[in-house]
């Protein structure tokens, strides 16, 4: 029992300290990204680290999103359950409303038999 307690103890150590070494290491190379690339190429100021930091948090908030890439809500599926749900009619249905709206003029007519 006291062996748990001393991982659980070092968890709770060396966690903070990965955490800071994560966010420092990607402060620094944003930081010398911008500096050996944009004030060359387009004369813009160099950064801080800190001015680093915020724009790296800015990006993650404006292109990144907060997480759960990918995973799907069991009551929401995606496009693919969706459309192994329809039938072929629906399935033609939704192909010339979606070329309709984002494709110009509808796909042409299925030839019977074809």
């Amino acid at each position: 029992m006291e062996r748990l307690r001393i991982k659980k103890y070092w968890f709770f150590v060396i966690a903070p300290v990965g955490l800071a070494v994560f966010i420092w290491l990607g402060g620094t190379v944003v930081k010398l990204l911008w500096n050996w690339l944009l004030p060359a190429l387009f004369g813009w100021p160099a950064l801080t680290f800190w001015q680093a930091l915020g724009l790296l948090a800015l990006c993650r908030i404006l292109f990144g999103g907060f997480g759960a890439h990918g995973l799907r809500s069991p009551r929401r599926p995606g496009m693919s359950g969706r459309w192994e749900g329809m039938t072929p009619e629906e399935r033609e249905k939704c192909r010339r409303w979606f070329h309709g709206r984002w494709g110009g003029d509808a796909p042409p007519e299925p030839t019977p038999g074809a």
